[in-house]
């Protein structure tokens, strides 16, 4: 430890061996060294000891809508990545739609990068996008660094990004497939969505009556079938049907390249507890059962699913009305997704051994960057969250971070306070003072 300049120090820190007392020693931007809790600092080396709160790797969310720029009234990067800080998060892939304009070329890229540089306060990658008509532009986007393509199966929302019939699906996979790349996939089936109940107004049990079960289970046969067509890696997105859970272990018993995410409201919240009217819980595929939601956590425990993302997806608070047909569909997530799913997994008795499995070193993985992200390792980024994960607080949303302070957690006492968050070996976010942007643009390597 003779070169460290940083000895951060606790009586917990959760390592890739388990969590023990630990003195953590790192030089420039890289932890150098996991020692005994009681080892001697260097002279000239600062110590910070957090005493009893617990060191937890910095999260890695992989599933964020930033929406910047074109439509920054929704969200920005500035906010953004304050928002996921103040969580603990301290790298985000932002998705390639909601923007405008959408990453699905090399020169859209370049416009979101410009964009995001000088106000990231944490590290941000890019996803790349598939749509109909922009096969040629895929190895292009995986060249210059996208970490893999978004597609729907589905209308997504949003004109700009068409979602694709199944030849568009066959063609995207097999370019993708070519020089093996990664397509994640938002997996809802169109025509069970045509043919589900379409009834507006405040109801909740109309919205999720419009969007089945059977809808994503579907789409998640066809696309299982596909990229065992073309032996192609695929993620399926947001998973929120437990009647999918079967279709997803068989397919990897046959051979599949197959991973899965889920969310911390399809973990959190329930379609019971949803109030009518209450669009703020309105996301695609929706808030399902308390019953779908014990399999949903099983599957976490027992591997089928390989990870929690938050999906972050805001918009201006005019847009949550109180039709669920008409409100836009998105849960704002990032600063609340770790205290939301700590104070459910300690319900379950599960430890923050799992929360940093399944939030930072496999979302990490997902996308390749689990040799410098993901885990407090000698050689890997010195990125922290320091967590009171017995204190507790209650949501307000004036407190929020991100643009539009609207929240299906409002008034929700959750448990895990965070303390401060550091990046690369510094502090950027302590007591809730920011300093200014240090985050760094990420490609895929």
């Amino acid at each position: 430890m003779s070169q460290a300049e940083l000895v951060l120090r606790s009586t917990r820190v959760v390592t890739p061996e388990g969590t023990r007392a630990a003195s953590i020693a790192v030089t420039g931007e890289k932890i150098t060294a996991v020692l005994p809790y009681d080892a001697p600092v260097p002279e000239g080396a600062r110590l910070e000891d957090v005493g009893d709160h617990v060191v937890l790797p910095g999260l890695v969310d992989t599933h964020v809508h930033v929406n910047d720029p074109g439509r920054t009234e929704w969200e920005g990067f500035w906010t953004a990545t304050r928002a996921a800080a103040a969580g603990g998060i301290t790298t985000l892939v932002d998705m390639p739609l909601n923007s405008i304009p959408p990453t699905t070329t090399v020169g859209h890229l370049r416009t979101k990068r410009e964009v995001a540089a000088a106000k990231a306060h944490i590290d941000v990658g890019f996803w790349g996008g598939a749509l109909p008509d922009n096969v040629k532009d895929l190895r292009p986007l995986h060249e210059a660094g996208v970490f893999g393509f978004k597609a729907f199966l589905s209308p997504s929302g949003v004109d700009e990004f068409p979602h694709l019939d199944q030849e568009q699906l066959a063609r995207s996979l097999a370019e993708i497939a070519a020089f093996d790349g990664l397509l994640i996939v938002h997996a809802e089936d169109p025509h069970h969505l045509a043919a589900a109940p379409q009834q507006g107004g405040p109801k909740y049990s109309h919205f999720l009556a419009s969007r089945p079960r059977d809808a994503e289970d579907t789409a998640i046969a066809t696309l299982l079938a596909q990229a065992k067509r073309f032996n192609a890696r695929v993620h399926i997105l947001h998973l929120s049907s437990s009647d999918a859970l079967p279709l997803i272990a068989q397919a990897r018993a046959d051979g599949v390249q197959v991973t899965v995410e889920t969310c911390p409201h399809y973990l959190t919240l329930t379609a019971e507890e949803v109030p009518d009217g209450a669009s703020e819980f309105k996301c695609c595929p929706p808030i399902r059962e308390a019953a779908n939601q014990d399999l949903l956590w099983q599957a976490l425990v027992d591997g089928t699913i390989d990870c929690v993302v938050t999906d972050h997806s805001p918009s201006t608070a005019d847009l949550k009305t109180d039709d669920f047909a008409t409100a836009w569909g998105g849960i704002a997530g990032l600063q609340l997704s770790l205290p939301a799913m700590w104070t459910k997994a300690r319900e379950r008795g599960l430890g923050l051994e799992d929360i940093v499995r399944w939030m930072s070193a496999q979302t990490a993985r997902q996308v390749g960057l689990d040799g410098r992200k993901g885990a407090i390792a000698a050689g890997h980024d010195a990125d922290f969250a320091v967590l009171a994960p017995d204190e507790t607080f209650t949501v307000d949303p004036a407190a929020l971070q991100h643009r539009n302070r609207v929240t299906a957690y409002a008034g929700k006492t959750l448990y895990g306070v965070v303390k401060s968050t550091w990046l690369r070996g510094e502090r950027v976010l302590a007591d809730g003072a920011f300093t200014d942007p240090k985050g760094q643009l990420l490609s895929r390597t």
